[in-house]
């Protein structure tokens, strides 16, 4: 398949979240593809070494630093260090399952840690570089968990629930200064980690329930992600992008 190439985003500085592995390597090669300057964190370092490697001779090698997104004073420090952001990708989240019999005040609070509330910190601290160099885009990633109302989830719907709330909060308090803020809502991409919550039954019946009936993977996301974040979609904020084969 074709895929399309942006000019705008050729040696834009393009900040990734949890872009190791899964849906945040799709991201972190798409961008690389598109001659954009990509640096990415996450704490599987083994994955990000090899992503690195494997994309080594792009027209600029991704740079990969190990942060803990639960840390702020790191993700700050991270962010500093990096020096002035076009884009930035929240796309780092964490979809263990959990019940209301084994919820903690202390796990509520390290599930929104890891699913919303990095997200927001990471946006302060890019929005004065942004603000300098007239404009950018911010993608935040929420998910179709909520609007189905799947088992097992509760926090984590809660956290994306949020998200697409913040996004439109941030688009306002934003958009004076040219910076968009959108919002991605995958269905289920196959990754290995979602293979490690269904069996081939399971997955089976998630592409029954589509409209389109592909299976969803980290290139098609990155591919609607690759437009939200070029000048395309100058006039896009404030608002979710599904991409999820029409099941929700």
């Amino acid at each position: 398949m074709a895929s399309a190439i942006y000019p705008s985003l050729k040696d834009k500085h393009v900040v990734i979240t949890g872009g190791a592995s899964g849906i945040g390597e799709g991201l972190v090669t798409a961008f690389a593809k598109q001659g954009a300057r990509v640096s990415f964190c996450d704490i599987l370092e083994n994955e990000a070494k090899a992503l690195a490697e494997k994309l080594a001779g792009s027209a600029h090698e991704p740079h990969f630093t190990r942060v803990d997104l639960t840390d702020l004073a790191a993700l700050e420090s991270w962010l500093s260090a990096i020096g002035p952001v076009d884009v930035l990708v929240n796309n780092a989240g964490n979809d263990d399952r959990h019940t209301l019999e084994n919820l903690t005040p202390a796990y509520w609070d390290d599930r929104m840690a890891i699913n919303l509330r990095h997200m927001l910190f990471a946006v302060k601290a890019v929005a004065p570089g942004m603000k300098a160099k007239g404009g950018g885009a911010v993608i935040n990633f929420g998910s179709i968990s909520w609007h189905l109302g799947l088992k097992g989830l509760m926090i984590y719907e809660t956290a994306k629930a949020g998200i697409e709330g913040m996004t439109k909060a941030l688009a306002r308090e934003l958009g004076e200064d040219n910076i968009r803020v959108t919002c991605v809502v995958p269905g289920n991409v196959r990754t290995p980690r979602q293979l490690k919550w269904y069996t081939p039954e399971g997955e089976k019946e998630i592409v029954d329930a589509q409209a389109l009936k592909g299976r969803l993977v980290p290139e098609d996301v990155a591919a609607l992600v690759l437009f939200l974040a070029s000048d395309d979609a100058r006039l896009c904020t404030g608002h979710e992008y599904w991409i999820d084969a029409g099941w929700g």
